[in-house]
Formats: C-alpha cells, structure tokens, sequence
C-alpha cells in the first residue's frame, strides 16, 4: 500500500485534508496538476478568512501549503486520469505511475466559466473578478459591472449595490428566477440587454466596452456566469453526480462508494474559502475511521 489516503486537488479542501490526514497519523499524498491553492490564487485581497483582515490569495495559498509541508503532507504536481475505486484497495492512476491507497478523498474544485473577451485576462485580479462575496467589499463606493442573467449573477448585483457607488447588470437575458428579478427591479441595478466586448484599463481596470459600443466607467467586472465543476473522472470512475453535475454527498462528505469523499467546489456548496476548508477537514476525519476500520 502506497498511501492511506490520496488528495486529488491541492486547494483549500485539499491542503487541509491533507493537514488533518497526517495529524491523525495517515500517510496522506496531496495531486496536484497546477498550482497549489487553486482558484484562491486568483484573489487579489480576502478580507473575510477569519484571522486575517487583509491578505493576498497568493499568500494565504503559501501558507496553507508550507502549513501542509511542514507536517509531512506529501506532493506531487502530476494529473490523475484514472481511479480504480470499487474494492478496499483504491489505484489512483497518474500520467507516470499508479498508486494503491485505502482511501482517495476528491477535492477537484470547478472551473469558472469565463466571458472570453479582450482584457479578461490581463485584468485578473486587478478589478476582474468571479466572487461577488469575495471581492466586492473592494469595490465599496465605485462603479461595477456585473456580466451575466442567470441566478447567481442577479442576487451578485442585488448585493453588490448595497455596496457600490453604480451597478450594471450586462446580460443578453435575465433568465433568474421570478424571486430574484423582483428583487432586482427594486434595487438601484441598471440593467443593460447587451452584451461585454472588452475590459480596457491601464493597471487596473478603467472601464468596459459592450457589443452595442457602449462604453462603462466602472473599477470592477464581475463575471458571473457560473462555474462547471471538474468531475469527468469521478463520474468515469462511478461516483455519482446530482443533478446539477456535481458530486453527491452526505453531511459526512461521504459519497456512494465507500472510502470515497468529496470536498470543496466539486461538491456544489457555497464557494467560499471557510467552506472548502471544513468540508476538507470533514472528509479527512471521515477518511481517517474509514482507514482505521478497514
């Protein structure tokens, strides 16, 4: 046996998992095929992980991972394309090796869907954002654009106003719920039926253009189209899915095969830091009673 236990993703769920594998005396192994702390490098400032009024994503990724290093938590930065997870002994299938382990904990994260227009990139960041909650305290007092109809990007408008000097609301179609459209035509959002063509600025952003040629003055764009969570190899691998794709699981971040848990995005919670770190916690506790019964 290779492992106790094998981390599939090397966020916040991840790291943390591993921090708790290895307190509780597990041999814990952390993939990981990009950077570790995931999407929370992408954060330019948190002001709401509790401990800290400030600090960078950068950072705080630095320190969950050295926290992990520092207690024997193991890494690797390859990819799993394959798990074997049906009997007692799980496999777990990188690009350059296979890996035996008691317990596989799947903390794969999402990806964000993007706008993919000009500026989107260079401005990540730096006035680009894909977390309301995260970020929009940052831009108390200024002018956002907010991109997207659908539900989470009405009730991301509806909170951002309460906050901002202006909102826009960009989106070919409002297509929220009744609920939520309710409350946006008794907030102070102008809603545009139009559609973002570039994010301009300098530094930082200064403004964006729309398909029509409408020019926005705003210091934020939050894009706010959703997010597809990364489960192709959990559902390759029989782990269910719920209906909206992402994994099932119990308060226990059990999923329908045993010795398997989820944590994190990919299990469709709120997506906060706080979260994915107790969900990663939970999984890890769990793992641990798996392992030692086993």
């Amino acid at each position: 046996m290779d492992y106790d236990v094998v981390i599939i993703g090397g966020g916040p769920a991840g790291l943390t998992a591993g921090i708790y594998c290895v307190r509780r005396g597990l041999k814990a192994l952390v993939v990981e095929r990009g950077s570790l702390g995931g999407k929370v490098l992408m954060a330019s400032e948190i002001e709401n992980w509790p401990g800290d009024r400030h600090v960078t994503g950068e950072e705080l990724s630095k320190r969950m991972s050295d926290h992990a290093k520092g207690l024997g938590v193991e890494f690797v930065y390859n990819e799993a394309i394959m798990l074997g997870l049906a009997g007692d002994v799980k496999n777990v299938t990188l690009r350059d090796r296979e890996l035996s382990c008691k317990a596989v904990i799947l903390a794969t994260g999402g990806q964000t869907v993007k706008a993919s227009v000009k500026g989107e990139e260079e401005f990540s960041g730096r006035g680009v954002s894909y977390c309301a909650t995260c970020d929009g305290p940052l831009f108390k007092g200024k002018a956002v654009a907010v991109v997207g109809g659908g539900n989470m990007a009405v009730e991301d408008a509806v909170y951002i106003d309460d906050l901002s000097s202006k909102t826009y609301l960009v989106a070919d179609e409002i297509k929220a719920e009744e609920s939520l459209q309710e409350r946006l035509k008794k907030s102070g959002v102008e809603v545009l039926e139009d559609s973002l063509s570039e994010i301009v600025g300098s530094e930082f952003v200064e403004g964006v253009r729309l398909k029509s040629g409408k020019d926005l003055e705003v210091n934020g764009v939050f894009i706010c189209q959703g997010s597809t969570p990364s489960t192709e190899l959990a559902k390759q691998s029989g782990v269910e899915l719920d209906e909206r794709s992402f994994i099932g699981v119990n308060r226990d971040m059990e999923t329908n095969i045993p010795g398997v848990y989820a944590a994190g995005d990919v299990t469709g919670g709120v997506p906060q830091i706080a979260t994915a770190v107790g969900e990663g916690a939970t999984a890890a506790l769990r793992a641990y009673v798996h392992v030692k019964q086993g």
